[in-house]
């Protein structure tokens, strides 16, 4: 009985050190893996003035089709006016980055000279934080005041992912409100807030939710690891 307990409790401590890997193994992935989806500036494409790439979907958050309404609103504006609007969303910024700090570098590096940003504008759209920044150039500035850059920004495009992330008719709306008011029409103003009881969503997004699971895998592999010995010893000096 003695040599059967000792050989139980030789692979109980085997499958701990098993189980201590594989916990390790799937915390570190979680924070190996999360990084690797990060955007910085230096990975995006080149583009330049006059190009007639208007939106630059990198998390795919947009619809075929809402994209083409878009591009080719954005198109007209530029053919019409010379203002040349562009949105892009990406998926994760690089760790130290800030939604502001990205769109300057990427409008600094698609429009590297004053003469090359004056009649350009960046929507810039992180999908994991929902947060937005815009950059005009000194020629939109005369006809966009900063102050409604901002409100397409921080209202017009985010109101509709709080209510739901809507993200084609965020940059649906925002692209109707720069389009009208650079063609000179009046500005329709940011959306009409609709207050409920019961705004905030209850659902988490993916990478908590995929987190959350990995931390709850470890806490139970470490549980396990630390119960199991300690139940077989008692067990095993019951019968000694």
């Amino acid at each position: 009985m003695k040599q059967l307990l000792k050989q139980i409790f030789s692979t109980f401590q085997y499958h701990t050190r098993l189980l201590l890997s594989i916990a390790a193994l799937v915390l570190a992935t979680q924070f190996v893996m999360a990084p690797a989806h990060a955007t910085g500036v230096y990975q995006m494409p080149s583009l330049s003035a006059g190009e007639r790439t208007w939106v630059l979907d990198e998390d795919d958050a947009i619809s075929r089709l809402n994209e083409g309404r878009i591009s080719s609103a954005l198109e007209k504006l530029a053919d019409q006016t010379g203002k040349e609007v562009r949105f892009v969303t990406i998926h994760r910024l690089d760790y130290g980055e800030t939604i502001e700090s990205f769109t300057d570098k990427l409008f600094e590096k698609w429009f590297p000279t004053s003469e090359a940003q004056a009649n350009q504008a960046l929507l810039v759209l992180d999908t994991v934080t929902n947060t937005a920044a815009i950059r005009t150039g000194d020629k939109v500035k005369t006809v966009l005041s900063d102050e409604i850059a901002q409100s397409v920004a921080s209202e017009t495009l985010l109101v509709p992912l709080q209510q739901g992330n809507k993200y084609n008719q965020a940059f649906l709306d925002a692209g109707d409100r720069l389009v009208a008011v650079l063609s000179g029409q009046p500005d329709p103003g940011a959306p009409v807030v609709v207050d409920t009881t019961n705004v905030e969503s209850t659902f988490k997004k993916a990478e908590e939710t995929n987190t959350g699971n990995a931390t709850i895998v470890v806490v139970v592999l470490l549980i396990a690891a630390t119960v199991i010995p300690m139940v077989t010893y008692f067990f095993y000096q019951g019968f000694s």
